[in-house]
């Protein structure tokens, strides 16, 4: 038995990649898309008809606001994925909504509403909206709609708190982009995995959920290397690139748990209280978090502009 099969007997194994082939030959539960993952996918050869398909159906004029046309690209991605996985997709909202409550809600119910029409089961979408103030009290409202949500971009346990508090279904720990900020500060080149700061604020993130009984999935997201994804074997669930879904398929080593839930309730534990001014303040003192989610939100929004100019260039009708 493989490491990857044996973490599939204690995890829920994600893809995280808009690579159809890829998701084919892993076989994992669900996956999870964002507009890098669109942006590259887009431009592979392979994948130039289903573009092709898009631009044609959304009917946009060049020049104009392809806000839709971005949409219907995530939800076209998408479903060929759920064709090939048995479980759910993460779908992102525009990375400009992150501090726009109403934005995020009208997009995610568009997203829904295409899902729809082309007849898939909204129980099957999660969609994924940065883990800002703004994002969790829109997640908030969508989860009493029945509408599910994946929080992303979540460096900092205050983040992790008031999406719980909230009743999101999801969330996305970054552990491989919260070691890079800790290696650059330190001036280090390696951190072991049972020392890696990402790596502990996960389990941090679940023996606190686990603790107090909160419902809320942990998807432990944005690996470097198989040894983080190692030292959090028993999460709910891990988004794996396909390098390193590909490094735990050829390797038998042993696996052993490192996320128990029975353990996790036997801690000693404070609860912690959170407000809206509570929030900014700790995400504040945070400046890994502070910074990490501020780049974050940059980047996908950069991407998806690139993804936008790719989808109007030559030959894209």
């Amino acid at each position: 038995m493989s490491t990857l099969d044996k973490l599939g007997k204690m995890t829920v194994v994600v893809a995280d990649t808009g690579d159809f082939l890829s998701i084919k030959k892993h076989k994992p539960r669900d996956a999870t898309t964002n507009p890098s993952l669109l942006l590259a996918a887009a431009q592979m050869p392979e994948y130039k008809e289903l573009l092709k398909k898009t631009v044609r159906e959304a009917g946009i004029p060049l020049g104009k606001d392809i806000s839709p046309l971005l949409e219907k690209l995530a939800v076209n991605f998408a479903k060929e994925i759920l064709s090939i996985v048995p479980g759910r997709v993460s779908v992102e909202v525009d990375a400009g909504l992150s501090f726009d409550i109403r934005g995020t809600i009208e997009a995610a119910r568009r997203l829904i509403a295409l899902f729809e029409k082309e007849e898939i089961e909204p129980s099957r979408i999660l969609i994924k909206i940065a883990a800002t103030w703004e994002g969790i009290c829109a997640a908030k409202v969508l989860e009493k709609e029945g509408i599910h949500c994946n929080l992303t971009l979540l460096f900092g346990f205050a983040q992790a708190v008031a999406c719980a508090e909230a009743g999101v279904k999801l969330i996305s720990p970054f552990v491989g982009r919260i070691l890079d900020w800790h290696l650059k500060a330190r001036g280090v080149e390696h951190i072991a995995p049972e020392e890696d700061p990402g790596v502990l604020s996960v389990k941090k993130i679940y023996n606190y959920y686990k603790h107090f009984g909160y419902k809320t999935e942990i998807m432990g997201a944005s690996f470097r290397n198989s040894g983080e994804i190692r030292e959090l074997a028993g999460c709910d669930l891990l988004t794996i690139s396909p390098q390193l879904l590909k490094e735990l398929s050829e390797d038998d080593s042993d696996l052993p748990r490192k996320l128990d839930p029975e353990r996790a309730r036997s801690l000693d534990m404070e609860k912690l209280q959170l407000n809206e001014m509570r929030f900014r303040w700790l995400l504040n003192e945070d400046a890994m978090a502070t910074e990490k989610l501020a780049e974050g939100i940059r980047r996908f929004s950069a991407d998806l502009r690139k993804l936008a100019n790719f989808l109007q260039g030559p030959g894209s009708a």
